[in-house]
């Protein structure tokens, strides 16, 4: 399948993608076994050719990246964060309904300019296993 809206990341190029941009950022958490992953790829290549030059869209592969896997505490497939600023203001997990990613782009877009002020900052090296 071509994704030719769509940015490949590996654990290191996560920062320079998802780091300080000047539109949101949608990160769909991905296995290429996962059935619910491949059902949603056709909807996440139609939006992201739709909402272009509003948002980046991205995916990344959890085999593959570990380090941005459990900082995020990615548990399932797919799972589709959204970044302002740097920061995750959003998360849907599972095979959604299409409309209901769409919406919640929309609704990314809509506060994008205040999404950075709804966010709580969270120290990355912080763990649940302390």
């Amino acid at each position: 399948m071509s994704f030719d809206y769509i940015v490949e990341l590996k654990d290191m190029t996560w920062g320079e993608t998802i780091g300080k941009k000047d539109k949101p950022v949608i990160v769909m958490f991905y296995s290429p076994s996962c059935p619910h992953c491949q059902q949603m790829e056709p909807h996440f290549e139609l939006y992201s050719k739709k909402f272009k030059d509003k948002v980046v869209f991205a995916k990344i592969n959890v085999l593959e990246n570990p380090s941005v896997v459990g900082k995020y505490g990615i548990m399932g497939t797919p799972t589709f964060k959204f970044f302002c600023d740097g920061y995750p203001v959003q998360e849907l997990v599972g095979a959604i309904y299409p409309t209901l990613l769409k919406k919640y782009i929309e609704d990314v877009l809509q506060q994008s300019p205040e999404c950075i002020k709804n966010t709580t900052w969270i120290d990355p090296g912080i763990t649940g296993y302390a």
